[in-house]
């Protein structure tokens, strides 16, 4: 299955990003994506951490969102269906029980433009090296649930895929319990890692959790210097069963695409059997 991770380097105008991601997802199916992701935030990088507050949407319906009201969820599963891709909508604000906090929430479109799964970020990012400093906490409801589900490719192979998102990298515990009921064929994590944290431990703990599952992992970023004066890593990365990095791009809108291969996995999967070995399993 061909499989592409879209890096954008998201701005303050929501109608503008929609319609990057829009002109991503139709490049990528034209160069023959089956399942395409966004980045973390993909619709909105604003100037101060609660402008998402003011985009938030409820969770529309799970076929035909309206475009009125629900625009973000709209152009996800319009995409999906004009381009015959799954599409996995890196993250949108989706109003929120509590007052002024909405999730960080993964919505994801078949071919058909139907939701057919929703992860809200479990793991809040909270960061403060004395130069810069982040808390989520002070605008988003952390999730409580994995979310995992199957996607079927042309060939009609049935892959079992695990949502995840950001700061959820550093939290392995996450992943194991996603391939409890059934081992992950494919992380997907979409974020907007910071330069400082990226630098430092991206791509080492991408590595990691696909030798750990021994699964591919696909992980679109924003890339980039932002208004808002964030300048986020980048390095969105297709990586494959043993570790190895299929597809990278540095800095920089565009499409990191490769080929997932089922035998690849099954024969890592046959020559070390570590998935079977674990014994720790509470």
């Amino acid at each position: 299955m061909k499989v592409a991770a879209l890096q954008m380097v998201s701005t303050p105008r929501v109608d503008e990003n929609l319609a990057q991601a829009r002109c991503l997802i139709a490049q990528a199916a034209e160069q023959g994506a089956e399942l395409v992701a966004l980045p973390e935030y993909f619709c909105l990088m604003g100037l101060r951490d609660a402008d998402k507050l003011d985009i938030a949407e409820h969770l529309a319906p799970a076929v035909h969102p309206d475009q009125a009201r629900t625009p973000m969820q709209a152009m996800l599963a319009a995409a999906a269906r004009e381009h015959g891709v799954w599409v996995v909508g890196g993250t949108l604000p989706i109003q929120s029980p509590e007052p002024n906090r909405v999730f960080n929430t993964t919505l994801v479109f078949n071919p058909e433009g139907e939701r057919v799964a929703r992860y809200d970020k479990i793991h809040l990012f909270c960061f403060d090296d004395g130069q810069r400093a982040y808390n989520e906490a002070q605008t988003l409801t952390p999730g409580t649930q994995p979310t995992a589900f199957d996607v079927s490719d042309r060939k009609g192979h049935v892959w079992r895929v695990g949502l995840s998102v950001c700061y959820d990298l550093r939290f392995p515990e996450l992943f194991r319990a996603l391939g409890t009921a059934k081992p992950l064929d494919l992380i997907i994590l979409p974020a907007a890692f910071t330069y400082t944290t990226g630098q430092a431990h991206w791509e080492l703990l991408l590595r990691a959790r696909a030798v750990e599952n021994l699964c591919h992992v696909l992980a679109p970023g924003q890339g980039g210097e932002h208004e808002n004066g964030r300048r986020t890593y980048g390095h969105s990365l297709v990586i494959g069963p043993w570790g190895e990095v299929l597809a990278c791009q540095a800095e920089g809108s565009g499409i990191v695409m490769a080929e997932l291969d089922p035998q690849r996995q099954a024969h890592v999967r046959a020559q070390l059997p570590a998935l079977e070995h674990r014994v720790l399993q509470g």
